[in-house]
């Protein structure tokens, strides 16, 4: 008969390129867990893994006591964890995932003061404009701004965030101010490739509701959003920033708004909740820090 720990054991092995990787991950030596594999297929009386030169082959047996042990390890620990909640106690580990600014500006200090909290709950945080499906599944809470589309997590909107045209001085000194959406085509335009967007059709609307779309070409482009932000500040060209990532430098002027009649498109702070994390005490607990933190909206004080 197979413990808990046969079946944590079994699904690091399976997780891993070797042997050694899997005793790395579990802080023992890699004979300590080819021995325990041998003691495993031996009560088993099956082949679970083949050894060779080019690493571990999961075999047929070995996939289904893999794809078994996982769901009995997130059913186990669903069960621990709803006990201890009945007990008033947030328990287990919260998967949290967040774009890389936002995530190190306003997601990374709240883990210390919810580890106050909730002591007993471990936090996995990872940073990501990008996150694959892998990771937007396996997470509890996916920090996201702006839209998302064909998603069917539970999403909840956690601060309002618009989207700012801007530029340095210098660029406006140098090249002078759009007076409309369409004079962007004749200016030198900083792309932004993220959240799988069409980065180079920058949309309006005024006040009358009128709608404008605009293909820019890119002067500059980047998928990373500081260095965007960077290379407005340094005069390069026009961008488009989150208003919480420029809110500073609109105040001290190192970076000024354009065309002031029209809006772009809204990209407010969400939160998708992932399976794990829908009916759970600890998510709701984060869920209710960050929203504290952003109450009133700091970029708007």
């Amino acid at each position: 008969m197979l413990s808990a720990d046969d079946l944590e054991l079994f699904a690091t092995i399976g997780s891993s390129t070797s042997l050694a990787a899997a005793a790395r991950t579990l802080g023992v030596t890699p004979p300590a867990v080819s021995q325990r594999l041998t003691q495993i297929e031996r009560r088993l009386g099956l082949r679970l893994i083949d050894r060779g030169s080019k690493g571990l082959r999961i075999t047929t047996d070995g996939e289904l006591l893999l794809n078994r042990s996982s769901e009995i390890l997130e059913q186990l620990s669903a069960l621990q964890e709803e006990l201890a909640e009945r007990r008033g106690v947030a328990t287990g580990v919260l998967r949290l995932v967040a774009p890389l600014g936002f995530g190190r500006h306003y997601i990374t200090p709240l883990i210390t003061k919810y580890h106050e909290e909730r002591p007993d709950v471990r936090v996995e945080l990872t940073l990501s404009d990008r996150p694959g499906s892998d990771l937007t599944t396996a997470s509890d809470i996916m920090i996201h701004i702006g839209e998302m589309r064909d998603s069917e997590q539970i999403v909840t909107v956690v601060a309002p965030n618009r989207r700012i045209l801007c530029a340095a001085p210098s660029y406006i000194e140098k090249h002078g101010e759009p007076e409309e959406p369409a004079s962007l085509r004749r200016h030198r335009c900083i792309a932004l490739r993220e959240n799988d967007e069409d980065v180079t059709l920058w949309r309006f609307r005024n006040g009358q509701d009128d709608h404008v779309s605009v293909r820019i070409e890119p002067y500059f482009s980047t998928n990373d959003g500081e260095v965007s932000k960077s290379m407005a500040l340094n005069g390069l060209g026009i961008a488009i920033r989150s208003e919480w990532d420029v809110a500073d430098d609109l105040t001290a002027g190192t970076l000024v708004p354009l065309l002031p009649g029209w809006q772009l498109p809204d990209a407010d702070i969400t939160a998708f909740l992932g399976r794990r994390g829908e009916r759970s005490a600890r998510v709701g607990d984060f869920l209710m820090l960050l929203r504290k933190s952003l109450r009133p909206v700091p970029w708007r004080d």
